[in-house]
C-alpha cells in the first residue's frame, strides 16, 4: 500500500503535462513527503470539459460496513462502493515526481523511493474523487464541512517494486495519451489502464528517510 509520495514539480508542469487551463492552488511548493488525509494537488475534469488543478484531501469515504475509514489505495474496481466513482466525472490525475514502498527491515521498516528516472521527471497516478461532508484532518485540529477527496488506483506489482511491496503497486500514467484516455475514456476502456507499469520504465531512486541538504 503506497502511503507515502512526493510531488517536487511546479504548477506550470503539471498544467502542461496534464492538459489542465486552470491553476487554482497558486505558488505551489515542492511537497517531498505527502501523507494520507493531507492536502495535495489534483487535476480532474470539469462540468464544461476544460480541466482544472485543486488540492485535494489524500483519502477517499471508505465503506460503511468497515466504519467508513479513509481509503487511499483502491484495488477492487468491481465493489459496488468503489464503482460509483468510475466514470470520467470522478476521475483525476495525480500529479507525482516519485513514491515510497516499506521495506521489511529491522529494527523499523525503511522507505524505498521509485521513480521513472533518477531526475524524477513528473507522471501521474489514476486517481478517483469525490466531494464529502463531515470531519477530516487530525483530531488536533479537525477540518468540518465539505471536502474534495482523492484516492488513487493499484494493481499487481511489476518486479522493480515487487521485490520490496510484492502485493500491489499505483497505477502508474506517463504520458499525455494516457492521461487523456483515464479522464475521457468509457470504463470499458479505462479499466485496461489498471496495469503495472513495465519494469524498464522505473526505478529504485532512493532507500530511507528524506535528509535535506547541509546549509553549509
Amino acid at each position: 500500500m503506497c502511503n507515502l509520495y512526493a510531488m517536487t514539480s511546479n504548477q506550470r508542469a503539471i498544467l502542461e503535462l496534464t492538459g489542465a487551463t486552470r491553476g487554482g492552488t497558486g505558488n505551489l511548493p515542492p511537497l517531498p513527503a505527502i501523507y494520507p488525509d493531507t492536502m495535495a494537488p489534483v487535476v480532474h475534469q470539469r462540468e464544461d470539459g476544460k480541466r482544472e488543478l485543486a488540492m485535494m484531501r489524500w483519502g477517499m469515504p471508505g465503506p460503511e460496513q468497515y466504519g467508513g475509514r479513509p481509503v487511499t489505495n483502491i484495488r477492487n474496481t468491481r465493489s459496488p462502493h468503489w464503482r460509483r466513482w468510475l466514470g470520467p466525472p470522478h476521475r483525476c490525475l495525480v500529479p507525482v515526481t516519485s513514491f515510497a514502498e516499506w521495506e521489511d527491515t529491522a529494527p523499523r521498516k525503511t522507505p524505498v523511493w521509485f521513480a521513472l528516472s533518477e531526475e524524477r521527471p513528473l507522471f501521474a497516478f489514476a486517481g478517483i474523487w469525490a466531494r464529502w461532508t463531515g470531519s477530516r484532518g487530525p483530531k488536533s485540529n479537525p477540518v468540518e464541512g465539505e471536502h474534495a477527496l482523492y484516492g488513487f488506483l493499484t494493481c499487481d506489482p511489476n518486479g522493480v517494486v515487487g521485490a520490496v511491496h510484492p502485493q500491489a503497486m499505483p497505477v502508474l500514467l506517463t504520458t499525455p495519451d494516457e492521461m487523456d484516455m483515464w479522464l475521457e475514456a468509457p470504463w470499458e476502456i479505462a479499466r485496461e489502464l489498471q496495469r503495472p507499469l513495465p519494469d524498464e520504465e522505473m526505478l529504485i531512486v532512493a532507500r530511507g528517510n528524506r535528509k535535506d541538504p547541509d546549509p553549509g
